[in-house]
C-alpha cells in the first residue's frame, strides 16, 4: 500500500472508534460511571502515547526547545480555540449527561459541537500520518492510543447529544464525518510534511501533542472525574502503564 493509503488507513481506522463508541452508546445504555471509567483509562493510555511517542521521538530528533516550545504553542492555540466554541455550546462536547444545551437552548450549539469534535480529533490524525514520514512504520501505540480513547469520547458524547435531544441521524453522521476526516488529516500529515527538515517535523510533532494534552484535561477528564472520581486516578495510571508497556516491549 502506498505511503498515502496506509496513512489514510490507520487514520480512519484511529478515527472509527468514534463512531464505534456512538454506536455502542445507542445499542446499549452503558452507564455513566462505566463509561466514565473507560475515559479515565483512555485518558491514560492517550497520555502515555504523548510521553513516550510523540515527545519522546520529537526531542531525539530535534532536542528541547523546538519540543518546548511546538508544545506550548500547540496547547495555546488549542485552548484559544476550546474557548471560542465554549462560548458557542460546545464546552461539555464529551459530557454523557445533561450538561450540552439543546438547540433551542443555544441555537448554534451543534455547529459548534461539531467543529470541537473536529478540533479533538485532527491532531491525533496528523500525527499518525506523519509517523510513516522516512520509510518507517505507523506508531502502533499511537493508533493504539487514540483508538482506545475515540472510543470513550464517541460513547459519551453520544449520550450527552441524546441527552440535549439531538436526533440519532445526526450524532451518528457527525461521528462518521469526522471518522472520514481523520483519514483526511493523516493522510494530510503524510502529504504536507513528507521531506521536512528534522527540526519541522519535530515540532508539528510537538504541536500536535500539546494540544492532545490540553484535549486531555479540558474535556476528558473532567466526565471522568465526575462520575468515576474515587477510582479515575487508579484507572488512569492502569491505562497509563499498558500503553507504556506496550511501547517498551
Amino acid at each position: 500500500m502506498p505511503g498515502w493509503g496506509e496513512a489514510g488507513f490507520w487514520g480512519l481506522l484511529a478515527g472509527s472508534a468514534l463512531l464505534i463508541g456512538a454506536v455502542a452508546g445507542f445499542a446499549a445504555r452503558v452507564p455513566r460511571r462505566i463509561t466514565a471509567s473507560v475515559m479515565a483509562f483512555g485518558a491514560g493510555v492517550l497520555l502515555s502515547a504523548v510521553s513516550f511517542e510523540l515527545l519522546a521521538r520529537a526531542h531525539e530528533q530535534a532536542g528541547l526547545l523546538p519540543v518546548a516550545l511546538g508544545t506550548a504553542v500547540g496547547a495555546l492555540a488549542y485552548t484559544g480555540a476550546n474557548v471560542l466554541l465554549a462560548r458557542r455550546g460546545a464546552r461539555h462536547r464529551k459530557r454523557s449527561g445533561t450538561e450540552q444545551p439543546s438547540e433551542q437552548e443555544l441555537p448554534g450549539s451543534g455547529t459548534a459541537i461539531a467543529v470541537g469534535a473536529l478540533l479533538d480529533g485532527v491532531p491525533e490524525s496528523v500525527v499518525i500520518g506523519a509517523s510513516l514520514l522516512g520509510g518507517g512504520k505507523v506508531s502502533l501505540v499511537t493508533v493504539v492510543a487514540v483508538f482506545l480513547s475515540n472510543v470513550p469520547e464517541g460513547l459519551s458524547s453520544a449520550a450527552g447529544m441524546r441527552q440535549a435531544g439531538r436526533t440519532r441521524r445526526w450524532i451518528l453522521l457527525l461521528w462518521a464525518t469526522i471518522a472520514l476526516a481523520s483519514g483526511v488529516a493523516a493522510l494530510a500529515g503524510y502529504a504536507l510534511l513528507g521531506g521536512a527538515p528534522p527540526a519541522v517535523l519535530a515540532t508539528i510533532t510537538a504541536l500536535a501533542a500539546g494540544a492532545i494534552l490540553a484535549m486531555i484535561t479540558d474535556t476528558m477528564v473532567p466526565e471522568a472525574f465526575e462520575n468515576a472520581h474515587l477510582l479515575v486516578g487508579l484507572i488512569t495510571v492502569l491505562g497509563f502503564l499498558v500503553a507504556f508497556a506496550f511501547s517498551h516491549g
